[in-house]
């Protein structure tokens, strides 16, 4: 659904807009996938009655590819509890990730969220936000940003799409599962803000644009980083090892950890 424009949403009294990213659910396995899976679905529980929007940043699964009558199994609790959510009224918002990035109209059509690939204006309660998954912006990051343009050439899913999808399924969470973001590697540590490339990416922004929030996943670091011109950038971290999530009342965006036990 990506729009041109700013989305505007005003939040109503005694509700709060909330953001969650990267639970890459499948991995690392499927028997540690459901415990991960139970958990978040108790903190969709939680936040049910006071939410007035939901935003998915990407990567809610390890791998994901949609055939056209066919999509991977599992996942039910949580497809069954975004159901629940748009079911009674609640907007949900899911940018696609460099995980996710195969989706089509699956989601749309059955759960009724609004689907995002690009980074996306919102106008939040007369705040100014900028939205997206993460994955390829600001400099650096040159082979994941190659590796980005053979997975979305149309001929490359042309060719996986022929694939017989029990071996497709396989052969895509297989390569996920040993994707570094899972791993735990160097790439999860925090080396400075002159180190971080969405830093750069949101710096660059505001050279032409005022936002007050910059709010991305894909780092898999919680991350609440001050910028210039009273500009906030968030990295809302990850369900693999943080269980981080970000609330905005309509003043602040609060960067939090879940109470779920882990």
């Amino acid at each position: 659904m990506d729009s041109d424009g700013p989305i505007e949403i005003y939040i109503q009294e005694g509700k709060r807009i909330y953001f969650a990213s990267d639970q890459h659910l499948g991995a690392p396995s499927d028997e540690e996938s459901a415990i991960r899976e139970k958990k978040f679905v108790q903190w969709l529980n939680q936040i049910q009655p006071d939410c007035q929007a939901l935003f998915l940043l990407g990567d809610l699964f390890d791998f994901w590819f949609e055939y056209k009558e066919v999509v991977p199994k599992g996942f039910v609790r949580t497809l069954g509890k975004l159901a629940e959510f748009t079911d009674n009224g609640i907007p949900l918002y899911f940018f696609v990730g460099n995980h996710d990035l195969w989706m089509k109209d699956y989601l749309e059509k059955e759960i009724g969220v609004q689907l995002f690939r690009k980074p996306q204006v919102f106008l939040i309660q007369n705040k100014k936000f900028l939205i997206g998954h993460g994955d390829g912006l600001g400099p650096g990051d040159i082979g994941y940003k190659r590796m980005k343009k053979v997975f979305t050439n149309p001929l490359a899913k042309k060719l996986f799409y022929l694939l017989h999808p029990d071996f497709a399924v396989w052969l895509g969470k297989t390569s996920s599962r040993k994707n570094k973001y899972i791993s735990g590697d160097d790439d999860n540590v925090f080396l400075g803000e002159e180190n971080e490339w969405l830093v750069h990416y949101c710096r660059r922004k505001l050279e032409t644009t005022h936002y007050d929030y910059f709010i991305f996943g894909h780092r898999h670091l919680p991350l609440n980083i001050s910028l210039e011109s009273n500009s906030t950038y968030i990295n809302l971290g990850d369900w693999v090892n943080y269980f981080t999530y970000a609330i905005f009342d309509g003043e602040d965006v609060h960067l939090l950890e879940s109470d779920i036990i882990k």
